[in-house]
């Protein structure tokens, strides 16, 4: 009896959770929330009406203090606070240094792009496991460093993951992309981008052959 009373109970609750329109002949199921996005908060930028000649590759320092980062950055140098560390994010030819900085990593060559202006920004980007960006483009590119977590980012070419401490390069503008957080820990990440001023910095879009 104790059993077929909770199988009963258990009907019920599945038909409960169910609206059935017998005059159409539709089904309409519990709604199902959509998957949770990225949180993605910018943190520094600047425009630029020109950028050094290239190949060029995002350096990435820390610095003993915030205040030191900002004076050691140049005319394409970003300081910012982020996770407890002071950074400086610069645009430059392969191999620079500033002084007072304590190389990261180093992160190119960026695709090139051709613009009137320039716009450097950085994000920073964290998310539950499975949190997601809708898929969109960018009119240039976009680089990744992994504070933590594990980073996944699919494009038409496949999808790419990186670890705590790596780096991902940026693709050429107008890649179709979803950046997610592909780990078993919260994702916890720096995003670099080298975009044209003069275009929106973000641009819904569709993902080839998903259909």
């Amino acid at each position: 009896m104790k059993r077929n009373s909770f199988d009963f109970r258990c009907f019920l609750w599945l038909m409960s959770s169910l609206l059935i329109a017998t005059t159409s002949g539709v089904i309409l199921l519990p709604t199902v929330a959509p998957a949770e996005e990225l949180v993605v908060k910018p943190i520094a930028e600047k425009k630029v009406s020109e950028l050094p000649p290239g190949p060029l590759f995002w350096r990435i320092e820390n610095f003993p203090s915030l205040a030191q980062a900002q004076a050691a950055a140049g005319s394409t140098g970003l300081a910012a606070e982020v996770s407890g560390r002071d950074w400086l994010f610069t645009l430059a030819a392969k191999g620079g240094s500033s002084a007072g900085g304590t190389e990261v990593a180093e992160i190119g060559p960026v695709p090139p792009i051709r613009a009137p202006t320039y716009l450097l920004r950085i994000n920073h980007a964290s998310g539950h496991p499975g949190a997601a960006t809708a898929v969109h483009s960018h009119p240039g590119s976009e680089a990744f460093f992994v504070l933590a977590g594990r980073l996944g980012q699919k494009t038409p070419s496949g999808i790419a993951y990186a670890e705590p401490r790596q780096a991902m390069n940026g693709h050429a503008a107008g890649m179709p992309m979803v950046v997610f957080s592909a780990g078993t820990t919260d994702l916890d990440q720096l995003v670099m981008f080298v975009v044209d001023a003069t275009k929106p910095f973000s641009s819904p879009t569709e993902m080839p052959g998903s259909d």
